[in-house]
């Protein structure tokens, strides 16, 4: 666990150019908008959440900050660079990441094959050297495998590591899922309701994982997530969004007293006390 640890906390910076910079972009899907005229930044080392309820836009935001889809309006810009027009595996490459909703894992794959795949982009040699398993390509297979090993460790899934994924209880699969894309050495992670259908217990593992990603590797996070408590205890920052425009944002004690989130989304019980 020691090399996987071993970036720097990151402090939310002062500097001007933000990690991810999204300005008034829109997104139509044969004249229905998805995407509204939302803005927002990230900082480095930042957990941002997006709630809102189904269907306001939430991964439409997602798949348009990775280019799996194409906003007509605005621009999304990486470290001041626009993301628009790239390839989602581009995107990858300059360090952004993300989980999905609904698990896309491979299930007859081990844990530690299916979190190999997420070096893929980081893996220098041909794929003759590969498969010959010789010289470069040998080094950097085990120092890849050595990167998985130190992820297993991280999320504490070694008990399954040779197990296949398809057998694993749901919640395991979840955190295989969050490990492959901890492989690809993100700066950003896109978390797509990370902890839907998991029970309490998987929850707050999860969270803790969450935290720990943020705490000891420094790395920005967008949660997007139905499950309030767990947003407004652990986020830095928090958008909401409805029909695909942005309706509120800011730290989780003001968002959950302005009037219009407690009416929509989050009931009188976070709106008292």
């Amino acid at each position: 666990m020691t090399e996987l640890a071993s970036r720097p906390e990151t402090e939310v910076p002062t500097q001007t150019t933000h990690l991810l910079e999204v300005d008034d972009i829109k997104l139509s899907f044969k004249g229905v908008k998805a995407i509204d005229g939302v803005s927002f930044h990230v900082n480095e080392g930042e957990l941002f959440a997006i709630i809102g309820p189904n269907g306001a836009g939430k991964t439409s935001i997602f798949n348009s900050i990775n280019q799996l889809y194409r906003p007509q309006e605005g621009d999304i810009r990486w470290k001041g660079r626009s993301l628009m027009g790239l390839k989602p595996n581009k995107t990858a490459e300059l360090g952004i990441a993300r989980t999905f909703q609904n698990i896309a894992l491979f299930p007859h794959m081990t844990v530690i094959e299916n979190i190999l795949t997420g070096r893929h982009i980081r893996m220098k040699t041909s794929w003759v050297s590969g498969a010959l398993w010789v010289g470069p390509a040998k080094r950097e297979e085990l120092a890849n495998r050595a990167k998985v090993e130190d992820i297993i460790d991280f999320l504490e899934i070694e008990q399954w590591r040779k197990h296949p994924v398809g057998l694993l209880p749901y919640g395991v699969q979840k955190r295989v899922e969050l490990g492959r894309a901890l492989a690809m050495e993100p700066e950003l992670l896109l978390l797509d309701e990370p902890v839907a259908g998991m029970n309490l217990e998987e929850t707050e593992d999860m969270a803790r994982f969450i935290l720990d990603i943020q705490d000891e590797l420094g790395i920005a996070m967008i949660l997007v997530e139905h499950d309030m408590g767990l947003v407004m205890d652990i986020a830095d920052r928090v958008m909401v969004v409805d029909f695909g425009k942005k309706i509120a944002e800011g730290t989780p004690d003001v968002v959950q007293k302005n009037p219009d989130v407690i009416k929509a989304y989050l009931g009188e019980e976070f709106g008292t006390g």
